[in-house]
C-alpha cells in the first residue's frame, strides 16, 4: 500500500475494524467543530509532549497507543495539522501499515461528526532498540561528517527574532539556530495548497541548499511537525535513504542551558 492515500480510500474504510483514524492537531479546537468519523485526536503538545514541552518516555508513548486501540496489526491513518508527524511517530515505532492524506484536512468531502470514540484499550509493546529515522539530543551534539542538518522553520525563528512559530518568546526559551544548520523553510517544499510540490520541483530546492541523495540528513523544526513533513518528502517521494528527524527539536535544544545557540 502506499504511504498516500485519499479521501475516497478513508470513506471506503471507515468501517474497517483493522483501521484507527488518527487527526494530529496542536489543539482540540478544530477537532471539536467536526472530524471525520471515529477519528481520534492527538494533541501534539498534550500527548505526545509534557508541560516542559519535552518529550514523552516510551512507556507515556506505549499509554498512548494502548489507550488508541492499537495493535502491531492496526493500519493507522494520519490526517489534519499534524499527519506526518503522527506518520513519522509509528513509523519510528516501527509500525508497518499506517498511511496519511497529504494536504489540508478539508480534502474529506464526507460528512463530520462531533462524537469522540472511545476505543477499547489494547495492551501496545513497543519494539525494543532505536530507530535509525529517530536522531538523539546526543546524537545531534556529537555530529556526523558530512551530514547535513536541515532547519525547516520559518526565517524569523532561524535568525532568532522568534522562538516559537506564532511569534511568542516571552518565558520562552533562547531562539536561534543550531550552529551551522542549513535554512529550508519547509513551505519551499509545499503548494499553496498545502500539498508537497512536484518531485522534480523538490529535488531542485533541495540540491540548491547543498541536501543530495549522497548525503545524510536531520531535519527539525519546533516540535518535529515540520521537521517529519521534510523527512517524509525525502524519505517516500524523493530518493534519500538516509534521512532522520530530530524529534527534540527547538522546543528540546532552544531551552538548555547547555546547547549552543547561533543567531543572524
Amino acid at each position: 500500500m502506499s504511504a498516500l492515500i485519499d479521501a475516497e480510500w478513508i470513506a471506503a474504510n471507515l468501517d474497517d475494524p483493522a483501521v484507527r483514524i488518527v487527526e494530529v492537531d496542536v489543539s482540540r479546537a478544530v477537532y471539536d467543530q467536526g472530524h471525520i468519523p471515529g477519528a481520534l485526536l492527538w494533541n501534539a503538545y498534550a500527548d505526545l509532549r509534557r508541560p516542559d514541552y519535552s518529550l514523552i518516555g516510551r512507556g507515556e508513548l506505549a499509554q498512548l497507543l494502548s489507550s488508541s486501540g492499537l495493535t502491531p496489526e492496526t493500519t493507522v491513518v494520519f490526517y489534519g495539522y499534524g499527519a506526518h508527524l503522527g506518520y513519522w511517530l509509528m513509523k519510528s515505532c516501527g509500525h508497518d501499515p499506517v498511511v496519511l492524506l497529504d494536504g489540508p484536512r478539508d480534502r474529506w468531502q464526507g460528512a463530520w461528526s462531533v462524537q469522540a470514540p472511545s476505543p477499547a484499550p489494547s495492551s501496545y509493546a513497543l519494539a525494543a532498540g532505536a530507530s535509525p529515522i529517530w536522531t538523539s539530543l546526543e546524537q545531534m551534539r556529537a555530529g556526523s561528517p558530512g551530514q547535513v542538518v536541515l532547519d525547516v522553520r520559518s526565517r524569523a525563528e532561524y535568525d532568532g527574532d522568534c522562538f516559537w512559530p506564532s511569534g511568542a518568546t516571552e518565558d520562552a526559551g533562547r531562539a536561534g539556530h543550531i550552529p551551522g544548520s542549513v535554512h529550508l523553510p519547509i513551505e519551499e517544499l509545499r503548494t499553496e495548497d498545502g500539498r508537497f510540490r512536484d518531485p522534480d520541483e523538490m529535488r531542485r530546492v533541495l540540491r540548491d541548499h547543498g541536501v543530495t541523495p549522497d548525503r545524510g540528513v536531520v531535519t527539525y523544526c519546533t516540535i518535529g511537525n515540520r521537521a517529519s513533513q521534510a523527512w517524509f518528502a525525502l524519505t517516500h517521494l524523493l530518493d534519500h535513504s538516509d534521512a532522520s528527524v530530530y524529534y527534540g527539536s527547538w522546543a528540546e535544544w532552544g531551552t538548555r542551558p547547555d546547547t549552543e545557540v547561533a543567531t543572524i
